[in-house]
């Protein structure tokens, strides 16, 4: 089963952004692959800058690392049908994890 987590704001700053993903929704993450139903997480989060990239990609590596077995992937975009499209195929991806995609509408 895929659980997904969804960051609804951030700060504007890349570095304010991670800050604030890990101090309040990583541990979140953390207990979400716990859950020995989950197979899989994708953490959304909001559309940013090209200056986050780097943060959001290090995030979807390391949790991975971490969590493999499991997938873990994260995924940024407002909410839409290029979201809804993604997170359909990361649902039936199996070796799809360690990625930080972008949706555009």
């Amino acid at each position: 089963m895929q659980r997904q987590i969804e960051v609804t704001a951030l700060p504007d700053g890349p570095l304010d952004a991670a800050g604030a993903v890990m101090a309040f929704h990583l541990e979140a993450a953390r207990a979400a692959l716990a859950d020995p139903e989950v197979t899989a997480l994708v953490v959304m989060l909001p559309p940013a800058g090209h200056d986050h990239r780097d943060w959001r990609l290090a995030l979807a590596r390391d949790l991975a690392r971490e969590a493999a077995p499991k997938r873990v992937n994260v995924l940024a975009g407002g909410e839409g049908e290029a979201r809804k499209a993604a997170l359909r195929f990361l649902a039936d991806a199996p070796g799809v994890t360690g990625h930080y995609l972008v949706c555009h509408e």
